[in-house]
């Protein structure tokens, strides 16, 4: 009877060892994301957003695809391309923006552009940066940056590092100019 008894209880341990083996088992990815912060995610497709001063019409922005993240800090993203036309006060375009990526961070009123930058006025000078940043608020100098700047005009070839400039890219100041070469109009390689 001892014996049956042991018996019996040798199996209910083995039993009970064996579920432990055979227990779940948790990826450890499911579990650090327990711990992670889920943040909010809005998408927008196609979208196109006017910027306004004193009912005037600054500049249009348009772009296939935006993001607005619910993050600690918020803010808007445009991870496939941007393109944005600036207007005077008539209303005619006065420069065109282009890139690959933009986050604009609403608290700060910044947009950081990066990816193939390029802004055209209507002159048809062009400036090609891999990263600019366009701050509403600097009234005469919007745009800037601390990285190399291509600018082309239709008698120049300017090469620099770090510039800043006009919205309407009329007046620009270039930190440090690395190259200036002054070609013909019939020989300019535009």
């Amino acid at each position: 009877m001892f014996q049956t008894f042991l018996y019996k209880i040798c199996r209910a341990a083995l039993l009970t060892g064996c579920l432990f083996l055979a227990s779940c088992e948790n990826n450890e990815g499911d579990v650090n994301d327990l711990h992670t912060k889920k943040t909010g995610v809005e998408e927008a497709k196609d979208v196109v957003i006017t910027f306004t001063t004193g009912g005037k019409t600054k500049a249009i922005l348009t772009s296939p695809l935006m993001l607005r993240v619910q993050d600690t800090v918020p803010y808007i993203e445009f991870p496939k391309t941007l393109a944005v036309d600036f207007y005077d006060d008539s209303g005619i375009v006065e420069s065109k923006l282009t890139a690959l990526y933009a986050r604009y961070k609403e608290s700060e009123n910044i947009i950081y552009l990066r990816d193939s930058v390029k802004v055209i006025n209507s002159k048809g000078e062009k400036l090609t940066t891999d990263e600019l940043y366009w701050n509403r608020n600097r009234t005469g100098w919007e745009f800037y940056t601390e990285k190399p700047v291509k600018i082309r005009t239709f008698t120049q070839i300017i090469d620099g590092i770090g510039m800043e400039a006009s919205q309407d890219f009329k007046q620009r100041y270039i930190k440090q100019p690395t190259g200036i070469v002054t070609v013909p109009a019939s020989k300019f390689p535009m």
